[in-house]
């Protein structure tokens, strides 16, 4: 019994089945350890893409950051600079906007041109009016309001960006103790008051890795852009996550824009300064649609012939008049 018990275990045939067997699992574990290798590298792949500041080859146009209107300074209890600043580093290393400085910059040049206009500057210094560049849009960073208690004037919101405790652990979008951001970026055209662009963002600790590895947080990253409490924190390095999410997906809306904003907006209102008529056409021929009054606002079509412009009034009356009897309204 024993000897053929003996027999069947080492018999011929089932000893090739048993190294077949053993091959074949010896063969398929690195194959299927190389497929999750791989899919965990796609994985990783499209998270460090994430990561990365968006370029452009032009700007899209031309951009002002400003803080949102909340009496909540979260980021000043957790040493982080303004979002904003954090913002405008996204803008700088993208060149998807030209950046004008509506802050600290601003006031120093309106320093400089109040020397000017008193006559205390050197000739020649070139500062006066009509210099300044228009923004054609402007940006505001905000965090995503989760709760009527976790931000605006709420005591959470107002104690949200002390360090310790259960008042500080929750303001806004952020969560303090579980490293998690849910922010929001809100684009305005500056001629028509139109939300151009919303976009949401939001990130977690575990994030914080693939934004590390793809140079973000790096000697040459932020902390080169003069925002190194975003870099060098963890919640910091989370809201920066955040943010970049948001600010990617507000370049990809915003792609189909106009060239050219200032020309594809409306144009500015005009004031007529002395009494004459409206004309029917820019040669002046035929009847006059309507006589026109000092004080009287008219609305230019943008469409020109010389020094003819083409206007209509409040009432929808369409027709021609000398730009010499204009002026921009105020």
């Amino acid at each position: 019994m024993g000897n053929t018990y003996m027999r069947t275990v080492f018999s011929p045939l089932f000893v090739a089945a048993l190294t077949a067997g053993i091959a074949a699992a010896v063969t398929s574990q690195p194959a299927e350890a190389s497929f999750k290798q791989k899919g965990t590298q796609a994985q990783e792949q499209r998270k460090q893409a994430a990561a990365q500041i968006p370029t452009c080859q032009r700007p899209i146009g031309t951009l002002s950051v400003i803080e949102p209107e909340d009496a909540t300074h979260w980021w000043t209890g957790q040493q982080l600079p303004a979002p904003s600043r954090l913002i405008k580093a996204f803008v700088n290393r993208s060149r998807c906007f030209t950046l004008v400085d509506r802050g600290a910059g601003m006031a120093a040049g309106q320093f400089e041109r109040e020397l000017a206009a008193s006559g205390d500057l050197r000739g020649r210094s070139n500062v006066g009016k009509g210099q300044i560049r228009a923004a054609d849009y402007v940006m505001i960073p905000d965090l995503v309001s989760q709760n009527s208690n976790a931000g605006g004037n709420a005591v959470t919101g107002l104690l949200g960006g002390l360090i310790g405790g259960k008042a500080g652990a929750v303001v806004g979008g952020l969560n303090f103790r579980s490293k998690t951001a849910d922010v929001v970026l809100t684009v305005t055209d500056v001629r028509s008051s139109e939300q151009v662009a919303i976009s949401e963002g939001s990130a977690r600790k575990s994030d914080m890795g693939f934004g590390a590895s793809g140079g973000l947080f790096g000697g040459s990253g932020l902390g080169a852009a003069g925002v190194g409490g975003y870099a060098n924190t963890e919640i910091g390095q989370v809201i920066t996550m955040a943010y970049l999410q948001a600010y990617t997906d507000i370049v990809a809306q915003l792609g189909g824009l106009p060239d050219d904003a200032s020309a594809a907006g409306a144009h500015q209102a005009v004031t007529v300064t002395r009494a004459g008529r409206l004309l029917a056409n820019s040669k002046g021929t035929g009847a006059a649609v309507r006589s026109l009054e000092p004080g009287m606002m008219l609305y230019p079509t943008g469409v020109k012939e010389g020094v003819m412009w083409e206007v209509e009034d409040e009432m929808g009356n369409k027709g021609w008049v000398s730009s010499t009897m204009l002026e921009l309204s105020r």
